[in-house]
């Protein structure tokens, strides 16, 4: 690899890191509010999304990388990046309905549209490097988590 291209991995890790972590601001803000709330056996522990969400990202980092440098130019390339900006977009929504505004029910559709385009980029990544879509599986299954976590909240604080 190339020190050019090593440089755009770097830079693309560190901006989809620092627009994730952009929505620790509104967690910090509700976490009394959040410790209210009936939860489900299975909550993972607070600890635990901190570094999930760490490794998630720098996967998400690191298929993007490979998708713009492998196909960029073609057809698929493009849809591929649609679909990674779309799902993207409502990962950072979800944080601020959530737990900004205080809303489990809104963020349940947003976590459900964000599981759909979780999904058509996973596969969008896969028809133009395998290895990219391969990458966002873990991402696929935790979104998976988060919205059967997010459903259950809902039911229990209805």
């Amino acid at each position: 690899m190339k020190s050019s291209e090593i440089k755009t991995l770097v830079i693309i890790c560190i901006l989809i890191l620092a627009l994730g972590y952009s929505g620790s601001f509104f967690v910090r803000g509700a976490n009394e509010w959040y410790e209210t709330l009936k939860k489900p056996v299975f909550t993972a522990p607070g600890w635990v999304f901190g570094p999930v969400w760490t490794v998630l990202y720098l996967l998400m980092g690191i298929a993007f990388f490979l998708i713009l440098r492998k196909g960029i130019g073609s057809a698929a390339g493009k849809t591929a990046t649609a679909c990674f900006i779309m799902q993207f977009i409502f990962n950072l929504l979800w944080t601020p309905v959530f737990f900004g505004l205080k809303q489990p029910l809104i963020a349940f559709g947003v976590i459900v549209i964000l599981w759909l385009a979780v999904l058509a980029t996973t596969w969008s990544f896969y028809r133009v490097s395998k290895i990219a879509g391969t990458l966002l599986i873990p991402y696929l299954l935790w979104v998976s988590f988060a919205a059967i976590l997010n459903a259950s909240i809902c039911i229990l604080n209805q």
